[in-house]
């Protein structure tokens, strides 16, 4: 029996076992997306095209937010509050930072205590990949592993900073922006280009003597919004209080996800918006594959060696050295 003949099998097994809401298959359906293995990869993209038909049903929700404003112990009661509800709740982490250290930050299942046992509940961080791109690629097929298995809500968390706020927001239907009050200037912690992203504002920590400044916190980040122009003429980002301590406001907070959703499907919006993301994915996995062959090329490593040295040197012009790559790469 041939390689190829062997891999179809263990696809179909595979499957098989994730439509039948096997949580080990999931994991290690996974694990086999996660592979850098050639023929692993090849595997994982005949696996995600065979469990296409069986996605695009759950809940897309990304979260992201300052330091200190809560996301885990958000995630961990607003995932609780979900199952207790009766919906399966996958929790994906997008961590580029980790490639500091060569894998993921394993904490999340100790930073959602709850979740972390809880039968309807999904835990997985994202290894480093070496690039956001590598990460983000990994995770979007992630999140249709975990759709194909039944769970309808998937939810994304940003564990690194800068550009992965904006990976998340493309590859998620509702992008929620968490915030905190009693940090000093409100304003210091937010930044223009997530606010532009949001699809939701959320101050945590609601509760106790921390009430009113959440509050006037929350004020002045509508303040922001209404000078911004939303991203959608269908939905105006509301901006709400909640504390993730207590579970106040959670419930709210979740029926603001779904009116979004009935609000951008009743538009039309909600299919055009991930239509795009598609092609966006499309794109940063083609830019990831010609990285890939400038890196794993040793002729072209070592032209590029020299190009590079011509460059610096003013010998030769940016312009020119990029012209003598892409004829390289035969593009």
């Amino acid at each position: 029996m041939s390689r190829d003949t062997i891999a179809a099998i263990d696809i179909v097994a595979i499957a098989r076992g994730l439509r039948a809401r096997e949580r080990a298959v999931l994991a290690r359906a996974i694990t086999l997306v996660e592979s850098t293995r050639a023929d692993h990869r090849a595997a994982a993209q005949r696996l995600v095209q065979e469990l296409l038909p069986a996605t695009g049903r759950a809940v897309r929700l990304g979260i992201t937010g300052a330091p200190g404003a809560g996301k885990s112990t958000t995630i961990d009661a607003l995932g609780t509050y979900l199952t207790g509800q009766g919906r399966k709740v996958a929790v994906l982490a997008v961590d580029p930072s980790s490639s500091r250290t060569g894998g993921s930050i394993l904490g999340d299942k100790t930073r959602m205590a709850r979740l972390a046992i809880d039968p309807n509940a999904f835990i997985r961080p994202s290894p480093s990949s070496g690039t956001l791109g590598g990460v983000a690629a990994r995770t979007r097929e992630t999140m249709l592993l975990c759709e194909a298995a039944g769970y309808d809500v998937v939810i994304v968390e940003t564990v690194g900073v800068g550009q992965s706020e904006t990976a998340v927001a493309d590859m998620t239907d509702f992008f929620l922006v968490l915030m905190v009050a009693g940090a000093g200037d409100e304003l210091q912690g937010i930044k223009k280009g997530i606010v532009e992203l949001a699809d939701m504002i959320a101050v945590n920590k609601a509760d106790g003597d921390n009430i009113e400044r959440a509050k006037l916190a929350a004020g002045e980040y509508r303040a922001a919004l209404n000078i911004l122009r939303p991203q959608s003429e269908h939905w105006s980002p509301p901006v709400a209080t909640y504390s993730a301590l207590t579970g106040s406001g959670i419930p709210e907070l979740w029926a603001q996800v779904e009116k979004h959703r009935a609000v951008m499907t009743k538009a039309g919006e909600l299919g055009r918006r991930r239509s795009e993301q598609q092609v966006k994915w499309m794109r940063v996995m083609l830019e990831e594959r010609l990285t890939a062959r400038l890196r794993s090329d040793p002729a072209i490593r070592a032209a590029l060696r020299k190009l590079e040295a011509a460059v610096a040197e003013g010998r030769l012009t940016p312009t020119l050295a990029v012209e003598q790559i892409a004829e390289m790469l035969g593009v």
